[in-house]
C-alpha cells in the first residue's frame, strides 16, 4: 500500500519541482542573462570588466533605463508609450528654450521636465478620455513632439546653462547621470511596490474591466500613468542633453524602442499586469552591455543593430511562451 501511494505521488513532487524551477528562471531570467552576457563580453575581451568601462556601462544605459522606468508603468497597466524618445529630445530643448528667454538657468532644470509631464499627460488624457488606443495616441504624440522640438529649436541645437550641463558632470569617480539612474529606480520600485497606485496598475493590467468593477478610477490612474511616463521621459532627455553638452533636436531617435525593449527583456508582459522596476534595469544594463561589448570588439555599428533586433525577438518569444505557460 505505502509503495503503491509513493508511486503516485512521485510524478506530482517531480511536477511541482519542474514549475518551481520554471518560477525561478521566469523571475529571474533577465538577471541570469546578464550575468551570462557579462561573461561572455569578459571571455572576448578583458578590458570589458575594468572599472573605467563599467562605469562607462551605466552612462550608456542611463538615458535608456530612465525612460524605460517611465514605459513600465505603462506596460504593467496594459499600455504602451512609444513617443518618450521624442518627448525627451523636446524636454532638452524646453530647458535650453527656457534657459535662452533670460531666466535663470535652475529653472531648466524644472522646465524641461515639465515639458515631458506636460506630453505625457496630453497623451495619458486621450487615451484614457479620448478612448484612442495606447499605440495610436502615443504614436502621434511622437510625431507631435518631434515636431514642436524642431519648432522650438529651428533644427538648431540650443546651449544650456550650467545647473543642466551639470547632470553630465560627475561627483568624485561616480557620473551624474548613474546616479540620477539609480535615483529614478528607487522610485519607480517604490511606486510599483509600496503604494496603492502601483498596486492599481497591476489590477488594471491583469483586467481592466475587473478593476473598474471593483472601485478603482481607471481613466484618472491611466491618465497618471501617461504624465508619469512622460515626466520621466523629460528627465531622461535633460540627462541626454546634458551628456551631449548641449539640446539636439534629433537626439533621443528611436530611444523609445530601446526603452520598450528593456522592459520587455526583464521580464514584464505586453500583455499587461506583470512588471518590476529592478528587471527593467537589467533589461537596459543587458542592452548597454551588448553594445559596449561589440563596440570593444569593433563590431560595425549596422551588425550591431542586428543582434540588438534578435535580443529583443528572444525577449519577446520568451513573454509569448511563458504566458502560454501559465
Amino acid at each position: 500500500m505505502s509503495t503503491d501511494t509513493t508511486t503516485r505521488t512521485l510524478p506530482t513532487t517531480r511536477h511541482t519541482g519542474w514549475q518551481r524551477l520554471t518560477a525561478l528562471l521566469a523571475e529571474n531570467g533577465a538577471f541570469v542573462g546578464l550575468l551570462v552576457v557579462c561573461l561572455a563580453m569578459f571571455i572576448a575581451t578583458p578590458e570589458f570588466l575594468t572599472a573605467r568601462n563599467l562605469l562607462n556601462v551605466g552612462v550608456q544605459a542611463a538615458v535608456v533605463a530612465i525612460l524605460a522606468f517611465g514605459v513600465t508603468f505603462a506596460i504593467v497597466a496594459a499600455g504602451i508609450d512609444l513617443s518618450v524618445g521624442s518627448i525627451a529630445a523636446l524636454s532638452g530643448i524646453g530647458a535650453g528654450w527656457v534657459a535662452g528667454t533670460g531666466l535663470p538657468g535652475i529653472l531648466g532644470l524644472f522646465g524641461g521636465p515639465l515639458f515631458g509631464l506636460l506630453a505625457g499627460l496630453a497623451s495619458g488624457l486621450a487615451v484614457a478620455y479620448g478612448k484612442l488606443p495606447s499605440f495610436i495616441a502615443t504614436l502621434a504624440m511622437l510625431s507631435i513632439a518631434r515636431g514642436l522640438t524642431l519648432v522650438i529649436s529651428d533644427g538648431r541645437p540650443i546651449s544650456l546653462p550650467a545647473e543642466v550641463n551639470w547632470l553630465g558632470a560627475e561627483i568624485g569617480p561616480i557620473p551624474v547621470p548613474i546616479l540620477v539612474m539609480l535615483v529614478m529606480f528607487a522610485i519607480t520600485g517604490f511606486l510599483l511596490n509600496r503604494t496603492v497606485f502601483g498596486r492599481s496598475l497591476y489590477a488594471i493590467g491583469g483586467n481592466q474591466e475587473a478593476a473598474r468593477l471593483s472601485g478603482l478610477p481607471v481613466k484618472r490612474l491611466t491618465a497618471r500613468v501617461y504624465a508619469l511616463s512622460g515626466l520621466f521621459a523629460g528627465i531622461a532627455g535633460l540627462v541626454l542633453a546634458a551628456r551631449l553638452e548641449s539640446a539636439q533636436p534629433q537626439a533621443a531617435t528611436t530611444y523609445e524602442l530601446d526603452a520598450i525593449a528593456a522592459v520587455v527583456i526583464g521580464g514584464a508582459s505586453l500583455a499587461g499586469g506583470r512588471g518590476k522596476a529592478f528587471g527593467t534595469f537589467v533589461g537596459a544594463l543587458v542592452l548597454a552591455v551588448i553594445r559596449n561589448g561589440l563596440n570593444l570588439l569593433n563590431v560595425s555599428a549596422f551588425w550591431q543593430q542586428v543582434v540588438i533586433g534578435l535580443v529583443i525577438a528572444l525577449a519577446v518569444g520568451v513573454d509569448v511562451l511563458r504566458r502560454r505557460v501559465t
